[in-house]
């Protein structure tokens, strides 16, 4: 996204909902008042989840006031850790684990149908704005690769076609159930293992 983008979709104001006010005090609790600044962290998440899975300026002002700490520290935190979008990545951000063990299962696949189905570039919003992608390090899935996380959830044991009907989901605006693509529960086999003669799930 350019950074004139960027600027146009900055909103002027930023606070947080009722809900989020009282997750903010509760999160306020953990630490002792001297060190209330700790909770920057938290408050960053918070306001990503609220602000459509980004964090405007308007929003790090207000964690910066809220927690009664200089604003370019919140700035530095936000911009150190990749988990935090400092622009728009749409309503479904997805996240490509390219890490070894999933580059060997396809995970460059999914790179290029990312591309041909979201946007040719990574951090683009797709034309209709409903999502974006970007390649990840590890997300600690490597026995399901190759996967993606698509904001909060694992879509895992996928394949070309599986991705591609996941991302069109996306681009519609209606998505897919997450969890394994090959019908695992959690991380179990495929098929049920003989052992001793007996039938092991």
């Amino acid at each position: 996204m350019s950074l004139k983008k960027v600027h146009d979709s900055q909103p002027k104001d930023f606070k947080f909902s009722g809900e989020n006010l009282k997750k903010a005090e509760e999160i306020l609790k953990r630490y002792p008042e001297k060190n209330k600044k700790s909770a920057v962290m938290p408050f960053l998440y918070l306001a990503q989840k609220q602000n459509n899975n980004w964090i405007p300026l308007a929003a790090m002002k207000y964690i910066a006031n809220y927690l009664s700490m200089p604003y370019i520290s919140v700035y530095e935190v936000a911009t150190f850790y990749t988990m935090y979008n400092l622009a728009p990545v749409g309503n479904h951000f997805v996240q490509v684990c390219t890490t070894t063990p999933c580059l060997i299962r396809g995970a460059d696949k999914i790179v290029k149908l990312c591309k041909e189905v979201i946007s040719p570039n990574e951090n683009e919003v797709s034309k209709n704005g409903n999502c974006s992608w970007m390649e990840v390090e590890c997300l600690g899935a490597c026995v399901s690769a190759p996967m993606i996380q698509i904001n909060d959830d694992y879509y895992e044991d996928l394949d070309e076609k599986s991705t591609k009907e996941i991302l069109s989901s996306l681009i519609n605006n209606k998505p897919l159930k997450p969890g394994s693509y090959r019908g695992r529960k959690n991380t179990s086999p495929e098929k049920k293992l003989s052992i001793n003669g007996e039938n092991h799930a």
